[in-house]
């Protein structure tokens, strides 16, 4: 059992909360910058998409786990983002080191100008609202031919920086070590978002926005600029999916893309930066693990190719439901279940984590 004694203010807004936990992190930290020498190109290839996917879940995560306000049009972000960035580089010549800050910079405005007249939207309302974001942003992207190549799409070039060509065929290492440092650039400042005012204001607007309107949070600003920083990291993933992918176009992200990003985040766990990764991973390698599962089943009944249309979607769904029905607070969830067991054992109660059924007067009044 743990106990961890705090003698100032100081220790509630620490990064680690003791330092074994930072000892911890640390040695996961050491083993991400190894991972390189222990996996192939094609692992390593994975790797990498999990950690794209994990900069899109973490951006999504602001907006629907730290503030409360549900979206289904983070694959427009992605879209804008990753068009900004391949567009600046091919069109205008700006190099990579410029060129991908932008890109998450031109997608956070558009996310913020959205974000305006949805800022009274709650809801089912507020996700349809959304979905018209991702149709449109398709529906730009064939019109903008000229501009967009439309339905032929663009060829990413390779990342150049000091002399360095970054691909993902070539140089597979490379590009992983670009991506783990930008994650890590990320996770901190999610973690100081958290720790800062504005942070605790969007847990405020998620809890009840009449008390934290009550309490002088301006609803509408706060949920703008939360809507602004989340499309803006999604914009820097959808950036380097551009680079991963090779080549796209308007039906790269569309709106199943969105509806993966929120099921990722359910998934593995509502409102925690440890929840993304979880979540990333699902959705990264469920398509590789549902490949591997059919070649296997080939192989023991000794007969052609299994294909059947839709599987993945429907093995998505179906682990979805299980962990609503069994675990709503996802795969992190039930890690701290886990290791609160082990920490309070044996003064563990088994209802400690039971969903609480009563509201706020004030959340009934929304």
């Amino acid at each position: 059992m743990r106990t961890v004694f705090k003698t100032s203010y100081d220790a509630d807004i620490n990064l680690f909360r003791h330092p074994q936990q930072m000892g911890w992190y640390l040695a996961l930290f050491a083993l991400a910058l190894a991972l390189p020498l222990l996996l192939s190109n094609f692992a390593l290839g994975e790797a990498t998409n999990v950690l794209i996917w994990a900069i899109a879940c973490m951006g999504l995560m602001i907006l629907v786990g730290q503030s409360g306000q549900a979206s289904l049009g983070h694959a427009a972000f992605l879209a804008i983002g990753c068009y900004a960035n391949i567009l600046l580089q091919t069109r205008l010549g700006v190099p990579f080191l410029i060129s991908f800050p932008l890109a998450g910079l031109i997608a956070g405005v558009a996310g913020a100008l959205i974000a305006m007249p949805m800022t009274k939207l709650h809801g089912i309302y507020l996700a349809i609202g959304t979905i018209a974001v991702v149709i449109l942003v398709e529906d730009f992207i064939v019109i903008a031919t000229p501009l967009t190549n439309g339905v032929i799409g663009l060829v990413a070039p390779p990342i150049q920086i000091f002399g360095l060509v970054i691909d993902r065929y070539s140089t597979p290492n490379l590009l992983y070590y670009l991506t783990l440092a930008i994650t890590l650039l990320v996770v901190l400042l999610y973690r100081n978002l958290l720790r800062s005012p504005l942070g605790r204001s969007f847990a405020a607007i998620r809890d009840s926005e009449i008390s934290a309107q009550a309490m002088g949070v301006n609803v509408a600003r706060t949920k703008t600029v939360a809507f602004g920083i989340s499309s803006g990291i999604t914009g820097l993933a959808g950036a380097l999916m551009g680079h991963y992918a090779g080549i796209f176009n308007n039906e790269t992200f569309n709106l199943i893309i969105s509806i993966q990003l929120l099921l990722a985040i359910v998934i593995g766990g509502l409102g925690s930066i440890h929840g993304a990764f979880f979540g990333a991973a699902v959705v990264a390698m469920l398509p590789q693990s549902i490949a591997v599962a059919r070649d296997f089943l080939t192989r023991m009944i000794g007969g052609g190719s299994i294909a059947i249309p839709g599987m993945e979607t429907a093995i998505f769904g179906l682990i979805l439901i299980l962990f609503i029905l069994f675990e709503p607070m996802g795969i992190y969830g039930r890690w701290v279940k886990i290791r609160t067991y082990f920490e309070l054992f044996p003064f563990y109660r088994k209802d400690m984590f039971r969903r609480q059924k009563a509201y706020l007067k004030t959340e009934r009044m929304r």
